[in-house]
């Protein structure tokens, strides 16, 4: 069953069998204005086409604003596949791998992957804490995706629910990115593989922009997004100084260390990652060491380096029991 774009969507089955209360962790069921807890008979409303698992946006309020500017930017087309790309090149998963599968969107922003993985034939659950959940929801309302409102911190779904979960370029911009990555593990089905990609913390290159960002977070967004449309001209100054002969390149690159920014040729690309990096309230950087020791301790197995850094993958272990269970059902199918 697919979302539709109203009030109270349809929620797959397969999803609906996955969710629990965040109070008493008993079954929700689907009324028409909420999802309701069987348990407790707490509810969690459906508002804008999206249930709602938390009252506000928390320290995610600057990407609830983004995504609903650019709403549409960072969709793929017939002209061009980037987030495919970026999909493949921080998560290492294929359109074989997804295809069929239920698989967690951990910080889905405007659907940007789910959008790749839906495309692959995956059954999309996108969780984010803005209100850039809302957006997703529109712009994949005709697709296998269900969307939420919800903390991190706090996920309303039962252990071992999804077969494969992603988090790309999103936990870092949480108040503990280490805690919040453990929390994902759980949710995993035996054998299934988790994803994440992390800013790099080798690369000093943004010392500076960390010291600005500690007054741009505190702007309201309509107002630093207005500035960071000074990186379309800006990026204009760095192209005509590296082509001034011995000290171009050097002061093009003094200039990049005083004034971070992405270099993105398309400039309203180049806009929303500056703002995207400026306003985010929480940005932390990581090291493989760091995150494969995440991964370690969470009894991940098959740990991979993706192409992208900081980009891991790990596999949940399948017990003993459940290998020697698979294996007597396959040889019952082929005998069959």
């Amino acid at each position: 069953m697919k979302q539709e774009n109203q009030n109270s969507p349809g929620i797959a089955e397969e999803v609906l069998a996955v969710l629990r209360c965040l109070s008493c962790k008993a079954s929700l069921r689907q009324r028409a204005d909420a999802l309701a807890c069987e348990g407790c008979g707490r509810t969690f409303p459906f508002l804008q086409g999206v249930a709602r698992f938390v009252d506000a946006q928390h320290y995610a309020g600057s990407f609830g604003f983004q995504w609903q500017v650019f709403a549409r930017t960072q969709l793929d087309t017939g002209q061009s596949h980037r987030s495919e790309v970026a999909f493949r090149r921080r998560t290492g998963f294929s359109p074989e791998d997804l295809a069929g599968k239920l698989v967690l969107d951990v910080g889905c922003g405007m659907g940007r992957f789910a959008d790749v993985a839906t495309r692959w034939g995956a059954h999309v659950v996108g969780v984010d804490l803005s209100l850039a959940a809302e957006v997703a929801a529109r712009n994949l309302a005709d697709r296998s995706a269900t969307f939420f409102q919800t903390d991190v911190f706090n996920l309303p779904f039962a252990s071992e629910s999804f077969d494969y979960i992603y988090s790309i370029g999103v936990l870092h911009h949480t108040p503990d990115c280490e805690r919040a990555f453990k929390l994902l593990p759980a949710l995993l089905k035996p054998g299934g593989k988790i994803a994440v990609w992390l800013y790099s913390g080798y690369n000093r290159w943004y010392r500076m922009s960390d010291l600005y960002r500690k007054v741009t977070r505190r702007m309201p967004p309509r107002l630093l997004h207005k500035l960071c449309y000074g990186v379309i001209p800006l990026y204009g100054v760095h192209q005509a100084l590296k082509k001034v002969p011995l000290v171009g390149k050097p002061a093009s690159a003094a200039l990049a260390y005083m004034i971070p920014m992405p270099f993105n040729p398309d400039p309203k690309w180049r806009v929303l990652d500056t703002f995207d990096w400026y306003s985010a309230w929480y940005q932390s950087k990581h090291t493989y060491e760091q995150v494969f020791r995440w991964f370690e301790s969470c009894g991940l197995e098959d740990l991979k380096v993706i192409d992208q850094p900081i980009a891991v993958q790990g596999r949940k272990p399948i017990s003993a029991e459940r290998q020697r269970e698979r294996g007597a059902a396959e040889v019952e199918q082929c005998v069959g």
